[in-house]
C-alpha cells in the first residue's frame, strides 16, 4: 500500500512538473512572440501618380496611368513606439505626352522606401502610426512607344506615411497604409532630341495583412 501510494505521489508530482514546464514553455512563446522586433505584411497597393511634367519641342505634360501591385515590408521596431520599416514592390506604368496624346510606353518603377515610425498604442487593439523617410527610384525594362528611344533617371524621393494596425489574434494584424512620396525624374527621349522634367509624385494606398515573430 505504502508503495503504491508512493508510486502514485511520483506519477502526481512528474505530472505537475510537466504541466508546469509546457505552460511555462507556452508563455515564454507569447511573451517572445508579443516582444519580438520584426514585424512582416503584404499588402495590396494602388499606385496612384499625381504627375505633372515640362517637356521640350512636345510642349505640354504627360499622363502616367494608376496600377494596382503586390508590395512587401519589413518592420523593426527598436521600443514599443519607435520602429522602422523597408517598403519593396515594383510598378509598370503606361505614359503619355499631352495633349498630344503621343504614346511613350511604359516603364518599370522599382522604389525601395526606408520610413522611421512611431506607433502610438501599440499594446491596443487599434494601432495607428505615422512615418517619414526616404525612397531611391530605380527605372527599368522602358519600352519607348512611338519614340525611338527613352531613358528616366534614377532618382531620391521624400515619403510621408500614415496607417494602422488591427490586431487579429495569434501575432496577425490587418493593416491600412498611406502613403505619398514626392519624386521627380528627368527624362531623354529620342537620344536627348526631346527632354522632359517629370515629377511622378505618386500616392500609395495599401492594405494587407502582418504577422509579427
Amino acid at each position: 500500500m505504502k508503495t503504491l501510494t508512493k508510486d502514485i505521489l511520483r506519477f502526481s508530482l512528474v505530472g505537475l512538473m510537466t504541466s508546469s514546464a509546457i505552460v511555462t514553455g507556452a508563455m515564454i512563446d507569447a511573451a517572445r512572440a508579443e516582444d519580438s522586433p520584426w514585424l512582416v505584411r503584404a499588402r495590396a497597393v494602388m499606385v496612384v501618380p499625381d504627375e505633372s511634367a515640362s517637356v521640350t519641342v512636345l510642349g505640354g505634360s504627360v499622363d502616367i496611368d494608376t496600377t494596382v501591385i503586390p508590395e512587401i515590408d519589413i518592420t523593426y521596431f527598436f521600443s514599443e513606439n519607435w520602429a522602422a520599416e523597408l517598403v519593396l514592390g515594383t510598378s509598370n506604368h503606361e505614359v503619355t505626352a499631352t495633349p498630344s496624346n503621343t504614346d511613350l510606353g511604359d516603364v518599370w518603377l522599382l522604389p525601395p522606401t526606408l520610413t522611421l515610425q512611431y506607433h502610438f498604442s501599440p499594446k491596443a487593439q487599434f494601432r495607428p502610426y505615422i512615418g517619414a523617410g526616404v525612397n531611391y527610384t530605380m527605372f527599368y525594362g522602358e519600352d519607348s512607344g512611338a519614340a525611338a528611344s527613352i531613358d528616366y533617371d534614377n532618382a531620391f524621393g521624400v515619403a510621408l506615411q500614415g496607417g494602422m494596425d488591427y490586431d487579429l489574434g495569434d501575432n496577425w494584424v490587418f493593416n491600412v497604409d498611406v502613403k505619398k512620396i514626392w519624386l521627380s525624374t528627368d527624362v531623354s527621349i529620342n537620344g536627348g532630341a526631346i527632354t522632359a522634367d517629370v515629377d511622378i509624385d505618386p500616392w500609395f494606398f495599401g492594405t494587407g495583412i502582418g504577422y509579427r515573430f
